[in-house]
């Protein structure tokens, strides 16, 4: 999964008046990147775990529950 800078730098601009460089919006982008990837890998062998094909709003918020944030 690819998250841009502009992406985040667009978010940031929306909640604050600071500005943020291009390489702090990128390091945001890359961690964004390696968590959704962590719950994605999560979510999915849980959801085959439990016999599904599908992953379901649950396993997601295990993730939450069992890892935090």
């Amino acid at each position: 999964m690819r998250i841009s800078s502009k992406i985040v730098k667009k978010a940031m601009r929306r909640r604050s008046d600071v500005a943020i460089s291009e390489k702090a919006a990128a390091a945001i982008a890359k961690i964004l990147e390696e968590k959704a990837n962590s719950i994605a890998i999560y979510a999915v062998k849980r959801a085959k775990k439990n016999g599904r094909n599908t992953v379901t709003k649950e396993d997601v918020d295990n993730y939450r529950l069992k890892f935090g944030g």
